[in-house]
């Protein structure tokens, strides 16, 4: 869909931060009120994109959700890629500092059920509170800008689980740990969209416990004891349920 043309009954200019006229600080209580503004846009963005999609969203569409005239959005943002580049960023932003939380050498030298609570958890809880994320950076027609920086996120992503690999499996090959790092992750995505689609409670609770188990019963094996050539697992696999 092209973007709007801004409709010609904006709101009052001063609702938004003009540009300053000298070197003085702009005042703060206008500097608030323009970032509140700009909240309420970018949630009122998130909302919109999660349910038509990036391709599908416009920025009338986002005025409305936000409550605002298209000419007040316009003070704010030339186009609906501002504004997803806008929301990305933030977005990316947190995800980056769920990962921290995550990732941390306090983590790595729990047994491997603790950590994986302890990676999850903060995950999923994040994807949870920002359902825009996955409907934003995982949509074919994400903003370039966007998509370059996911994809350097996800790179990390799969440092970070193989240097995991590397601590519980030492003796595994740099060329295996890339392999299992990959499914790892990629198994953690496909559960991750079960999760979200499942009812808010005990019904999410449980698709996050059968997620867990089975990164669980696919890690543990590789974990555990020297690499064969064999069947690496032998019988179950015992696991802790979370929730």
């Amino acid at each position: 869909m092209s973007e709007d043309v801004p409709e010609d009954v904006p709101e009052v200019a001063s609702e938004a931060t003009p540009e300053p006229t000298s070197d003085e600080p702009k005042p703060r209580r206008r500097q608030a009120r323009g970032e509140r503004r700009i909240a309420q846009l970018l949630q009122a963005a998130a909302n919109v994109f999660c349910s038509n999609g990036y391709t599908a969203a416009s920025t009338n569409a986002i005025a409305r959700e936000a409550h605002v005239s298209p000419g007040t959005l316009y003070q704010y943002f030339p186009n609906k890629e501002a504004i997803a580049i806008e929301l990305g960023e933030r977005l990316l932003h947190q995800m980056r500092e769920a990962h921290g939380q995550a990732f941390t050498p306090e983590n790595l030298a729990l047994p491997l059920p603790e950590l994986l609570d302890a990676v999850v958890d903060p995950m999923i809880e994040f994807n949870c509170a920002n359902p825009a994320f996955l409907a934003l950076m995982h949509g074919s027609d994400a903003p370039g800008r966007i998509a370059e920086e996911h994809d350097a996120l996800h790179v990390s992503l799969l440092a970070r689980v193989r240097e995991v690999l590397a601590h519980f499996a030492p003796a595994m090959p740099a060329q295996e740990r890339a392999r299992v790092a990959e499914m790892t992750f990629a198994t953690f995505k496909g559960g991750l969209d079960l999760v979200l689609a499942a009812p808010e409670g005990p019904e999410r609770d449980a698709m996050i416990a059968e997620l867990k188990t089975l990164l669980l019963r696919y890690l543990a094996p590789l974990t555990e004891g020297p690499l064969t050539e064999g069947p690496r697992a032998e019988g179950p696999v015992t696991t802790t349920r979370s929730h």
